[in-house]
């Protein structure tokens, strides 16, 4: 089961590479993880002869190195679906955006998208809201809006 990494590159410490029994082939530029009854197949970048590769796998060790040089770091956790039953449960604590007085939040589209797009984003959302992971907010604070429902009933 090839799984595409695009340019991601992914920093793997030892200890998750022998939990999940990973094979690392560096003449091939692939790292193969047994999953189930299949295995998962991440390839690395081979248009440029064997020069570099957009995947890097390296140590925690080098990792902190790299971070102590201000490089950029994120982190991703890799999870189940059955480990993302919903949104999360609301908390006891209650954070706040103290707001300018009379400062008025900006009404305007954050970029505009073809009707193809705005379809297939409406289709998303749709099925996101479906499934629990995102909820309508009211808050004219909040993200921009992405799509107002027009008099006529279109978006």
């Amino acid at each position: 089961m090839p799984v595409e990494l695009g340019s991601f590159d992914a920093i793997i410490g030892m200890d998750w590479l022998a939990k999940y029994q990973a094979v690392i082939a560096c003449a091939e530029k692939i790292v193969r993880i047994p999953w189930g009854n299949e295995t998962l197949i991440i390839h690395g970048d081979s248009s440029n002869q064997g020069n570099t590769t957009r995947l890097n796998i390296i140590s925690c060790t080098k990792t902190e190195k790299y971070m102590m040089k201000g490089f950029p770091i994120f982190l991703a956790y890799v999870t189940t679906k059955e480990d993302l039953p919903g949104l999360p449960l609301t908390q006891p604590v209650e954070f706040k955006i103290d707001l300018v007085p009379g400062a008025a939040p900006v009404a305007r589209a954050p970029y505009r998208l073809t009707s193809f797009e705005m379809k297939k984003l409406a289709e998303q959302l749709k099925e996101l809201s479906d499934k629990g992971f995102i909820r309508p907010s009211s808050s004219p604070w909040g993200a921009p809006v992405l799509f107002v429902k027009m008099k006529d009933g279109s978006f």
